[in-house]
């Protein structure tokens, strides 16, 4: 007689953040596999819609959202969901967070602003997250001190400073928000 192995436990992450601030950017860092991605070319049609101050580049955005998967063990998989930053597809988010474990908020220091609501979200919700703050081209003009205040972020809430495009920050991320849930009081 053979035993059927155990299904692995899943644990499922949220990545969030404004309009490019690096969330597809950062699911496809981590990813063991090609991460699902749902982008589209901007058009005309986004003009006066989407705010590309900032972000003036950028010819593609996320229309419903990243996945991507880590398996950490054979009894422990991840599950990476990543948001659409437009505020305009920002009602998905609600279905995205069911079961979500917690989230990370990338926020991007030329625009901090753009993290506000998914902040905001994560703290109405009582769903923990850390803030990964992804200096584009290497370039952080602000203390941490800084970036802290402006979020408004409390005092236990971790924060990392990094490029997303690396593998080793985006699981040092993943990493500070397992370390920020064991922390966290049980019941």
């Amino acid at each position: 007689m053979t035993s059927t192995p155990a299904a692995a436990a899943a644990v499922k992450i949220l990545i969030a953040g404004g309009f490019g601030v690096g969330k597809t950017t950062l699911v496809g860092a981590v990813s063991e596999v090609a991460p699902l991605r749902t982008e589209e070319y901007l058009t005309t049609a986004s003009v006066g819609v989407d705010d590309l101050s900032g972000v003036d580049q950028k010819t593609t955005t996320t229309v419903a959202l990243d996945f991507g998967r880590i398996t950490v063990s054979p009894e422990l998989v991840v599950y990476l969901f990543g948001t659409p930053g437009q505020e305009r597809f920002w009602f998905m988010w609600n279905d995205l967070v069911n079961g979500a474990l917690g989230g990370v908020v990338i926020a991007d220091t030329r625009r901090l602003e753009t993290s506000f609501a998914s902040i905001d979200f994560f703290e109405s919700r009582g769903i923990p997250f850390v803030v990964a703050i992804n200096c584009f081209h290497g370039v952080n003009t602000r203390s941490d001190a800084e970036i802290r205040a402006a979020l408004d972020l409390d005092p236990h809430v971790p924060m990392l400073v990094g490029d997303v495009r690396e593998r080793s920050f985006g699981r040092d991320a993943l990493l500070a928000l397992v370390d920020h849930l064991m922390a966290m009081p049980v019941g």
